[in-house]
């Protein structure tokens, strides 16, 4: 028998991405991506809802969509209709509920009925990266909108939908991330969502809401989504499970009315996202979801705190960044000589993982002195380790911070 095998690169198609590299695991300080802090998932009581949930629903895996059909686990959608409306101020019905793998297959269903290559779509100019890169893979035009501590800037948006107006050019969604925003972790205030939502009127133009990480304020307290403020105008709206109990569950949800999600489930065609974690799920958050997140938030603030302290420590005023409202990213701003991209490269041989800004705006050179943080995964310690690891490389390749006494001016 051989062993050869067919070489195929010369076969893959042109306008593939990048290769990725071979996963050589996590390494010591790990600042990027969306994890979170691994002591806080609940696994006694997962496990304890799996085998409740399991013994009562089992037989039901012999079907696919575990006879509650193609949107997804009924008792799992059925909880979401209770948050959705106490927390978001959402009224819907478990029907206008589908269950994702992970938000991110929410964002792909809704751009695969919308969106095509040349199409306009508006986005915010510091967004979440997979955002950006799906548009860009689908050649879709993006026009980015500032944001700043109230969210979305709305007099920004209102000239770039003026501007298109002008030119014929209806964009096929707003795409917003209002509450505990990626990666600026900014909450837009109640004033703004209602300019967001009379500009999505006015010009005909529906908005996408991004809710991932609207469980993480800290107080609790979170202004009503956009689509509890208008259905209409906020046509889809997607959450996920993956920032408040955990991100390899990998499951999402995606609000929207009939005949909208008539046309998304037509496109779903994997037989159904993940049963298990669905009714497991389902059976634990009913009895747990809420004293969970206090305590997840709690945690995170404290993981938040030991990082600002040590970018002070370490990098002093020469590393900028607004306190989160929120959520598992802190958004820093370095000196102009420092480029990002380059940082990552160094910091990776030292054993550190940060991303770039570059990544999470839709103006890369706009974000070559900024980085993310992720500080949900790491331990307090190892965050202050990582962020002094940080500086000397920083130091070394771009003299930011100066030297020991940078902190101090």
């Amino acid at each position: 028998m051989t062993t050869d095998t067919f070489d195929c690169t010369g076969l893959l198609r042109s306008d593939l991405p990048p290769a990725s590299a071979k996963w050589e695991g996590f390494p010591r300080y790990n600042f990027i991506g969306g994890h979170n802090d691994a002591a806080s998932v609940p696994v006694d009581d997962l496990v304890a809802a799996a085998v409740s949930v399991l013994r009562r629903e089992g037989r039901t895996l012999a079907t696919y969509g575990l006879d509650s059909g193609p949107q997804g686990h009924r008792g799992l959608r059925e909880f979401l209709v209770k948050k959705l409306a106490r927390d978001a101020g959402i009224r819907c019905s478990a029907d206008e509920i589908l269950i994702t793998s992970g938000s991110l297959q929410g964002l792909d269903l809704v751009n695969e009925i919308l969106v095509g290559p040349g199409d306009t779509v508006i986005v915010e100019q510091s967004t979440y990266g997979g955002a950006i890169s799906r548009l860009n893979r689908i050649g879709a035009k993006i026009v980015g909108i500032p944001v700043d501590g109230d969210g979305l800037d709305t007099r920004a948006l209102a000239r770039a939908l003026d501007d298109l107006r002008s030119q014929g050019v209806t964009p096929k969604y707003i795409y917003t991330i209002p509450t505990v925003q990626n990666p600026t972790a900014t909450v837009m205030t109640p004033a703004r969502r209602t300019e967001l939502i009379e500009l999505s009127r006015a010009h005909g133009v529906p908005i996408f809401e991004d809710e991932c990480y609207s469980d993480l304020v800290w107080d609790g307290k979170r202004p009503p989504a956009l689509r509890a403020m208008d259905p209409g105008a906020c046509a889809i709206h997607i959450g996920s499970f993956s920032k408040s109990i955990a991100p390899a569950l990998r499951v999402g949800f995606l609000v929207a009315s009939w005949p909208l999600m008539g046309h998304i489930l037509s496109i779903k065609s994997d037989a159904g996202s993940g049963a298990l974690e669905q009714m497991i799920l389902a059976e634990y958050c009913e009895a747990h979801f809420d004293a969970h997140v206090r305590a997840l938030r709690e945690t995170l603030r404290g993981k938040l705190d030991a990082l600002v302290a040590a970018l002070k420590t370490q990098f002093g005023e020469t590393a900028q960044f607004d306190y989160p409202a929120g959520g598992i990213f802190l958004w820093v701003t370095l000196p102009d000589q420092v480029d990002t991209s380059r940082l990552q490269q160094l910091a990776a041989r030292a054993g550190i993982s940060i991303n770039p800004g570059a990544e999470w705006m839709t103006d890369a050179v706009a974000g070559k002195r900024r980085l993310r943080l992720c500080f949900a995964h790491p331990t307090e310690d190892v965050i202050r380790e990582g962020v002094t690891q940080l500086a000397e490389v920083c130091r070394r390749e771009f003299g930011v911070p100066a030297g020991p006494d940078a902190t101090h001016r």
